[in-house]
């Protein structure tokens, strides 16, 4: 038996709605075989709910989904070498308890601006997030600094396949860093 032990690591596909956190992070999953959260069914009812009605959630809204996330990160990470979890993280103090006490999880930033996703909002079906929430999406987006040495930039311009492919060469420089 090595006595080397194997980082299992966690990313978060974050951005605004509309910036293809879903799509990319099941096209990963489905190329790899990772295992895959949305973090939006962790979401609990009042919160679906309110959004469902065209209103944008406050902090106060956010702190329990957060804190189901941090667990699901944790529990995730003891069973499964690479975990993708799909969740906005629109402000660094989100990302930050995401991140508390978790050397080993990154954040993958699906970068886009505001026309590009709002034009792929109005192609969306059965959804409950309204393109007219997208305006408070970005309102509320702390774009993460340089400070924040565990969040990496994905350009969305590039059709989908493009998109998941260039995520995936990145998690696999990541994953080989970690490993040295």
């Amino acid at each position: 038996m090595s006595d080397t032990k194997k980082i299992h690591h966690v990313f978060i596909l974050m951005g605004v709605s509309g910036s293809g956190k879903s799509a990319v992070a099941s096209g990963i999953a489905q190329k790899t075989g990772a295992a895959f959260l949305d973090g939006d069914f962790l979401h609990p009812r009042a919160n679906i709910e309110k959004m469902s009605a065209g209103h944008a959630l406050n902090d106060s809204d956010r702190l329990p989904w957060l804190k189901a996330l941090s667990d699901a990160i944790f529990a995730m990470q003891r069973t499964n070498s690479v975990s993708f979890i799909v969740c906005s993280a629109l402000k660094k103090k989100y990302r930050d308890i995401l991140r508390d006490g978790n050397q080993h999880l990154s954040f993958l930033y699906l970068e886009g601006d505001f026309k590009l996703i709002e034009g792929r909002l109005k192609e969306r079906k059965n959804h409950f997030f309204k393109p007219n929430m997208l305006v408070s999406q970005f309102d509320t987006l702390e774009v993460p600094s340089n400070d924040e040495k565990d969040v990496y930039v994905i350009d969305i311009k590039p059709p989908l396949i493009e998109v998941i492919d260039n995520t995936v060469k990145l998690i696999d420089e990541i994953i080989t860093k970690e490993n040295r």
